[in-house]
């Protein structure tokens, strides 16, 4: 296998620029939301190129739309297609899917970037872009540890299945319908931005909607009224504390270096119309993080009974319930054993290539993995180039070197994975 190993090393250092051209190609299509046709192209042309045998479909069937686990308010995939390109092993080998997202999130305001948000410009060994980092760079990677295998003459005993979905950063719509169609295997990865540190649990996470009710009145009279918007701080003040409380009960070492390990964002506030009248409404959206120990239910009777509390110490909200939905997005947490064999075999990569132990710790946010490993019975690590403090922001970038480094890290992964077929 070492033989295998240098050969797929030297191919990848071979060809930097080409990895670098294609990634700069894709980041330049831009793949925002119901934009994913253009960007899935370009993929689907490079696996027909590789000879993969290619699977594009447009999701949206009915076991999709019906199923407890889809979340998007989107019903219509018209014309961005999921794709799954698959490398048949000859037998005997074990089976790895390779899932990566096609879609970015908005570019916000393009004022703010120093390029064009799409421009795909390198610069000191970065390249810029909306999602270069998240995660357009991850699947490059996929896809050259793959082209390195194959140009290599190597062949593997394992089927290895690359994933390009659509929907990821809206709750993963684009996985649910690749496991329904029936991809599932022994071992995934996820190339999501870990900055290369290894990820084999996953933080999930919900939306939730509170609203909050109170009585109208003039401004200047403001006693008359009860401000929606003040008791609404009410509400907010008891997340902040359910927050600790849930934190304090993660004892998880792999959750040493994360701050909050599962937070509660308040992310939206709408209230009030007027300066000079006394809001009678406040609604508030937030996020709460689910461990990977638990269930996602578990977590929505928490905040529930928090609200539950608050009601019975404020006679106000015993006549004025507070109203609570959950909607949007809902990504499933995942929670591999550290010592699982997939660990093992890409810990023994990274030695490999790095030439010291990776770092290993919890995702503090949540992917598709808990799609591929909850409901696909599919085993999920989350590693991959690029970090998640520019993945969302402007001026996104990539460090190239980071790319070839996953590159390399997860081929020898698949060889030794899915086996050499001698």
């Amino acid at each position: 296998m070492q033989e295998e190993l240098l050969r797929v090393k030297k191919w990848i250092q071979d060809n930097q620029g080409k990895g670098t051209r294609f990634l700069q190609k894709l980041v330049q299509e831009g793949s925002t939301r119901g934009k994913e046709s253009g960007a899935q192209a370009i993929v689907i042309e490079k696996c027909r190129e590789l000879g993969l045998d290619v699977d594009i479909w447009e999701i949206g069937e009915d076991a999709l739309l019906n199923h407890d686990s889809y979340c998007s308010d989107r019903k219509d995939y018209t014309g961005n297609p999921n794709l799954v390109a698959v490398l048949p092993g000859k037998g005997g080998g074990k089976s790895l899917i390779l899932n990566g997202h096609i879609d970015v999130v908005p570019e916000g305001n393009v004022d703010d970037w120093e390029h064009d948000p799409f421009s795909g410009i390198v610069k000191d060994g970065k390249l810029f872009g909306r999602g270069s980092t998240d995660m357009k760079g991850g699947s490059v990677a996929l896809l050259l540890a793959m082209e390195a295998i194959i140009s290599s003459g190597i062949s593997l005993k394992g089927d290895v299945i690359f994933q390009s979905v659509i929907e990821e950063e809206s709750g993963g719509s684009g996985t649910l319908a690749s496991v329904l169609r029936g991809y599932k295997a022994d071992g995934a990865i996820i190339p999501e931005p870990t900055n290369l540190k290894v990820f084999p649990k996953q933080q999930g996470s919900m939306w939730f909607r509170i609203t909050v009710k109170g009585r109208s009145a003039h401004g200047g009279t403001r006693y008359e009224g009860v401000n929606a918007i003040e008791k609404g701080m009410a509400v907010i003040k008891s997340l902040q504390e359910l927050e600790k409380v849930r934190n304090l009960s993660i004892n998880d070492p792999l959750y040493e270096k994360i701050p909050i390990p599962i937070p509660i964002n308040i992310g939206k506030i709408q209230s009030g119309q007027w300066p000079s009248s006394v809001p009678d409404l406040c609604v508030i959206e937030g996020r709460i993080g689910v461990a990977p120990s638990e269930s996602l239910r578990e977590a929505e009777i928490q905040l529930e009974k928090c609200l539950e509390k608050l009601t019975e110490s404020d006679p106000w909200f015993q006549h004025h319930p507070l109203e609570i939905e959950w909607f949007g997005g809902r990504w499933l947490p995942g929670n591999l054993d550290v010592d699982h064999p997939l660990m093992q075999t890409l810990a023994e990569s990274f030695v490999s290539v790095k030439g010291e132990p990776p770092v290993i710790e919890a995702s503090p946010w949540g992917t598709d993995g808990g799609i591929l490993s909850k409901i696909g019975n599919t085993p999920v690590v989350v590693f991959g180039p690029g970090t998640t403090a520019v993945a969302h922001d402007v001026n996104e970038y990539i460090v190239l070197e980071d790319v070839f480094i996953s590159a390399e890290i997860i081929a020898g992964v698949i060889l030794k994975w899915c086996e050499i077929e001698k």
